[in-house]
């Protein structure tokens, strides 16, 4: 030890010193705020607080010794938060939590909270330190930033409910279908239950479909569906929806649930109690015209419905109510179109002793109407003409440009034209007279011979026609084709003939029986060619059309099918 060493203190000492000039520096002089409480008395009081914690909060040292630090708690902080730190104090633990605390002028700060345990050799805890800091600012950021994510949120949440009701909706073919779906994609995002109710012309309830997400209700749901109206003529809310203007805002309100007895059955209220009531958000569905129904939403809650609801379910009132209107002219048009084709197409009877059978299937994918047609009819020569035709389109405007051509073509024959000059005429009108943008077409003569027929035939951009012989071999009738009706193209008059003997079946069909989205035209008119060879040997014409349809045609039919059978009886 040399002698600058034997006048140094001890090193012990030397550490109180420091200890004792740090302790203090940290707890006094530091500008963070903090307080030491003592769980081993009643109440943990405050023992000690710095001057660090008076400027943050406007207590003296005097005014906090002795009171459990609960005192910081504003009117609007949160139980859960503060049950959770009491639960980490209580299993002894460390803790931070985020507060929203008042000061002694009643201002409120958010205050993040670090609480140590002090304990002694012994490891029992002594005392309790905690360390305040003042967030406000970074809490407000962050608050704001939450607000703008739960509304982009929300926001995002609304476009895809609206995006769902127009798929839904859409892909429904038939009115109430589309109604139905409209309760059944809502009512589980937005409420324990509800129901669309749409009117008629007249302003009478035609249809209501009740939806509920609690499978106990579930018959009391479909129940109610089928009482009669007076829970909705009855009820003001839903009368004023339906006369609501386009200014109309709808209220979330409590069920006026004392009202129900006067304006229900005894039947229908209880029905409506077993769904549940709450409150109710009704919504009109308004189309171009005017309001065409309700949809209601209603929860066993009395304060469900936040003004987010409300902004969502304004905008379900017209998407929803334009898109069911759409349906409704959609199948207005339908029902138009099918009349007017099932109008024009020949109702097949003996055809100069041949055996006939057709048929016409519509789309169930598409507008279900279009411009397919098949004709058969003798001539006066005592041949037979036979037609497949199909103008391109699936509405109204193609079903009238089938029933001109489909006139048009029989009266060419009917003069004596054969096939090639028949189709040679017709595309020279469709394309002067503009009666059409697109037309495929095959016509067939069929003249009987001593041992068979004699088919003579001209194909206008249309699938080729199949004969089975009575072996059982099938033959597909090529050449004499040329392009499509009304599109201008070389060989146009072209037609072909062949002899074919006795027991022979032609097949004539439009490409729907064969073509698909998954199977080619070439492939299909093999498949075609298969199940037709597969046909029993004197099989009847309806009998082959019926073994054709079911071998070929799908559940999902994707466009119209045109089928004509012809064989010699």
């Amino acid at each position: 030890m040399t002698t600058q060493d034997a006048h140094l203190p001890p090193l012990a000492a030397l550490e109180d010193v420091l200890t004792g000039d740090l302790a203090r520096r940290v707890l006094v002089d530091h500008t963070l705020a903090m307080i030491l409480t003592d769980p081993t008395q009643p109440d943990e009081p405050v023992v000690w607080s710095n001057a660090a914690f008076t400027e943050l909060t406007g207590y003296g040292a005097h005014e906090v010794r002795g009171r459990n630090c609960r005192f910081l708690q504003s009117p609007h902080t949160d139980p859960a938060a503060v049950a959770g730190l009491r639960a980490a104090l209580a299993a002894g633990e460390d803790h931070v939590e985020l507060l929203l605390n008042a000061r002694k002028d009643g201002s409120e700060f958010w205050n993040q909270l670090v609480v140590t345990h002090l304990r002694d050799d012994d490891g029992r805890v002594t005392h309790r330190l905690g360390v305040q800091v003042d967030v406000t600012a970074r809490a407000a950021g962050e608050a704001a930033r939450d607000v703008e994510l739960s509304l982009a949120r929300r926001t995002g949440e609304r476009l895809a409910l609206l995006a769902a009701v127009t798929d839904e909706l859409t892909r429904h073919l038939e009115y109430e279908d589309a109604v139905d779906a409209l309760p059944e994609v809502v009512v589980p995002r937005m409420a324990t239950w509800g129901f669309v109710a749409v009117t008629n012309e007249r302003g009478r309830f035609e249809h209501v479909h009740v939806v509920t997400t609690d499978p106990a209700a579930a018959d009391a749901a479909a129940a109610l569906e089928h009482e009669s109206p007076e829970w909705l003529l009855h009820s003001p809310r839903v009368q004023a929806a339906l006369r609501s203007g386009p200014e109309h805002v709808a209220d979330a309100l409590p069920v006026d649930v004392d009202s129900l007895p006067a304006r229900t059955t005894s039947r229908q209220l209880a029905l409506l109690r077993t769904l549940r009531l709450g409150s109710a958000l009704v919504v009109p569905l308004r189309a171009r015209a005017g309001v065409i129904g309700v949809l209601c939403l209603v929860h066993e809650r009395p304060d469900w419905f936040d003004r987010e609801a409300v902004v969502t379910a304004a905008h379900l009132s017209s998407r929803a109510g334009i898109v069911l209107e759409n349906v409704r002219l959609y199948l207005a048009e339908r029902d138009a179109a099918l009349t007017l084709q099932h109008s024009l197409l020949p109702v097949l009877g003996d055809v100069a002793g041949l055996d006939v059978a057709a048929s016409y299937l519509p789309s169930g994918r598409r507008a279900q109407v279009g411009g397919d047609w098949f004709d058969a009819f003798a001539l006066p020569d005592g041949a037979v003409s036979l037609a497949v035709g199909d103008v391109v389109g699936h509405d109204l405007r193609a079903a009238a440009s089938m029933g001109q051509l489909r006139s048009l073509l029989r009266a060419a024959v009917w003069r004596g034209d054969e096939p090639g000059t028949a189709l040679a005429g017709l595309d020279e009108l469709v394309r002067g007279l503009e009666l059409a943008d697109l037309a495929t077409c095959v016509q067939v003569r069929w003249e009987r011979t001593d041992d068979g027929a004699r088919l003579t035939w001209a194909t206008a951009g249309h699938p080729p026609g199949l004969v089975r012989l009575p072996d059982g071999q099938v033959v597909e009738l090529t050449g004499g084709s040329t392009t499509p009706v009304g599109l201008a193209g070389p060989g146009r008059g072209s037609q072909a003939s062949a002899t074919f003997p006795r027991g022979a079946t032609l097949v004539l069909y439009s490409d729907g029986l064969v073509e698909r989205r998954d199977r080619t035209l070439r492939d299909g008119i093999g498949r075609l060619r298969e199940a037709l060879a597969a046909t029993p040997a004197g099989a009847s014409a309806e009998q082959v059309r019926d073994a054709l349809v079911a071998g070929l045609v799908g559940r999902h039919q994707e466009d119209d099918v045109c089928l004509l059978v012809v064989r010699d009886a």
